[in-house]
Parts: C-alpha cells; sequence; structure tokens
C-alpha cells in the first residue's frame, strides 16, 4: 500500500492537468444540461399538474400525451439514448464529440426525470391553498406563480439536486462516446491502458464532486424550508 501511494505521488504532477481539464468538462456539461433540463422540465413537470383531472386546467388528451412523452424518456437506459440521439445532436452542434455535444443527450435524458420530480413536487402542496387562491379570484398563472411553486420550493430544490447528482453520473457515462469528462479519462487512461492510477483518481474526483453538491443542496433545501 505504502508502494502504491508513493507512485501516486511520483505520477501526480503528470495526472493533475489532465483530471483537472476533465473535471472542467464534466462541470460544463453538468451546468449547461442543468440550466436545459430546469428550463423545459420545470414547465412541462406544472403542466402534468396543471392538466391532470383535478388540476387547474384539466386536459386529459394533453395529460396522456405528454405523461406519455415523459415515460418513454425516462424508460430509455442512457447509454442506449445517447446513441439513439447521435444525428440530432450532430444537427444542434455541427459534432458528436465533446462536452458541447454531451450536452443535448444529457438534457434530453434529465427533461423526464425532472419533470416527474417537480410534478411530484407539487402534488405534496395543501390544495386548501390553491383552492382559498382561487376563490379570492386569482388568475390561474398567478396561482402557479405566486403560489403553487413557493409552496413546492422546498421539494423544488431538493429535485433539482437529485437531478444534478443524476447528471454527474450521466456525464461519466457520455464519456464512452466521446462525450470527454471525468468519464472519458477514467475509460481512455484508466480502463483501456489498464491504469488504476487514473481509475481510481476519477472515481474519487467523482465522489467528491456528488458529495459537494449533495451537502449544498441539503444545506439550501434547509434554508428554503425555514423561510
Amino acid at each position: 500500500m505504502t508502494e502504491w501511494f508513493g507512485e501516486l505521488a511520483a505520477r501526480w504532477p503528470e495526472m493533475w492537468p489532465v483530471l483537472w481539464l476533465g473535471t472542467l468538462d464534466t462541470l460544463y456539461m453538468v451546468l449547461w444540461s442543468g440550466l436545459v433540463t430546469v428550463a423545459v422540465g420545470l414547465p412541462l413537470g406544472v403542466l402534468l399538474v396543471a392538466t391532470d383531472r383535478d388540476g387547474l386546467t384539466p386536459a386529459p388528451v394533453l395529460r396522456a400525451v405528454l405523461g406519455a412523452v415523459v415515460n418513454v424518456g425516462r424508460s430509455l437506459p442512457f447509454i442506449v439514448l445517447m446513441v439513439a440521439v447521435l444525428s440530432l445532436t450532430r444537427f444542434i452542434t455541427g459534432t458528436t464529440l465533446g462536452p458541447t455535444a454531451a450536452v443535448v443527450p444529457l438534457s434530453i435524458g434529465a427533461i423526464p426525470f425532472f419533470a416527474r420530480l417537480v410534478e411530484t413536487a407539487l402534488r405534496e402542496v395543501d390544495r386548501g391553498v390553491i383552492e382559498a387562491s382561487h376563490a379570492m379570484g386569482a388568475r390561474k398563472s398567478v396561482i402557479v406563480v405566486k403560489v403553487l411553486l413557493p409552496e413546492a420550493l422546498p421539494g423544488l430544490v431538493a429535485s433539482l439536486v437529485m437531478t444534478v447528482v443524476t447528471l454527474v453520473s450521466y456525464s461519466a457515462m457520455a464519456g464512452a462516446i466521446g462525450g470527454g469528462g471525468l468519464g472519458d479519462i477514467a475509460i481512455r487512461y484508466g480502463y483501456q491502458r489498464f491504469d488504476d492510477y487514473y481509475l481510481w483518481a476519477t472515481v474519487v474526483f467523482l465522489v467528491l464532486m456528488v458529495q459537494l453538491v449533495q451537502s449544498a443542496g441539503d444545506l439550501l433545501v434547509r434554508r428554503v424550508s425555514h423561510r
């Protein structure tokens, strides 16, 4: 064990630049795919609740279509989804390689996941609060923005944290098809070159990243819960 750590210390100056660039690529992928996921998944989750039978604007047909789309998106394993949308990725970004290209399948894979989490969080809001707002003559859009979303804020934040953690794991899988990031380093340097030092270093970096995200998210959830 002492020899292992000694070898790691000797190789660290060589490994650090590679791992640092991989970390930056992973953060880039998670950041942009997270923004796209929230921008699309949040309204989609609101629509799933609002168009339900007991929602603000019941629309069973639209609700069924949206539910089916979300279910299809959630049912595909991410590694299959990445391959399936290669043509779309090339159309949008002009390439299928690199962190920017990986943002496309990451977003497509995370949007249905986040939308369902948003739906669950919104359903936990006390219907009495919504009915009281409705009785006072508030418009439906106002009820969503001023009542539904603020009341569900702790659950929404927790859902976002869970989604970001999921995106970190998805981004590691994106390395399997040239998406870059820590997953790509683990495959190219660790697996293909049989280099355990790189392999375990990427594992440690990913674990630390997830722990930091989860800890920061838990702190934020506690703060908004006691606002």
